[in-house]
């Protein structure tokens, strides 16, 4: 499979974009609820959060807006120790990520879908480091999602709380038209 998924230029810069709202998220008031169909519902705290096991990995950064960034170096928990943790039950089959920015024309908070076997991939993180600095506000910081294997709007960031669910819930660029799937190796930006 070529590295380039069909569309994309290749950028060594990290361009943000957003919901035009960097919120100020510190790793004091930073706090991940984790709810829905689980066993052991929980808040992490940032002290929490950092006493998970944490992994590096590589991978790279595919946007919707024709952009990739390939191999960057990021630190995290895996999303799957997220789900060890907690213990969905048989019937969770979605995750719905919820961010700490808001649309501020609308006042919807941002929000993603994804299939809970695609968020318990290997290269699905929570990452708080990028290329050994703490990630940048701009970008998220402290703690974003990221999802190596899909578009990058599947990856939220300011990430706040995760929703475990029964039913899939389309999220704030799904419900404008975006792809529900987000697979850059298809080229599967909208919905068709």
């Amino acid at each position: 499979m070529p590295q380039l998924p069909v569309g994309q230029r290749v950028v060594s810069n990290w361009p943000v974009l957003d919901l035009g709202v960097h919120p100020e998220v510190t790793c004091g008031a930073w706090r991940l609820e984790l709810r829905g169909l689980i066993d052991n519902p929980l808040t992490l705290t940032w002290d929490d959060f950092m006493a998970l096991p944490q992994v590096d990995d590589v991978s790279d950064f595919h946007c919707v807006t024709t952009w990739s960034r390939f191999d960057n170096r990021w630190r995290g928990v895996r999303f799957r120790q997220i789900a060890e943790l907690v213990v969905p039950r048989p019937d969770a089959a979605f995750v719905i990520c919820t961010g700490a920015d808001v649309d501020p024309s609308s006042g919807t908070p941002y929000t993603t879908n994804l299939p809970l076997a695609r968020a318990v991939e290997d290269d699905v993180l929570l990452a708080h480091t990028w290329e050994e600095q703490p990630l940048p506000r701009e970008h998220g910081g402290p703690c974003r999602m990221i999802t190596p294997k899909l578009y990058a709007w599947k990856g939220t960031k300011w990430i706040r709380a995760i929703e475990f669910a029964d039913a899939d819930r389309k999220g704030f660029w799904e419900s404008r038209g975006y792809s529900d799937t987000a697979e850059p190796w298809r080229n599967d930006r909208f919905s068709r």
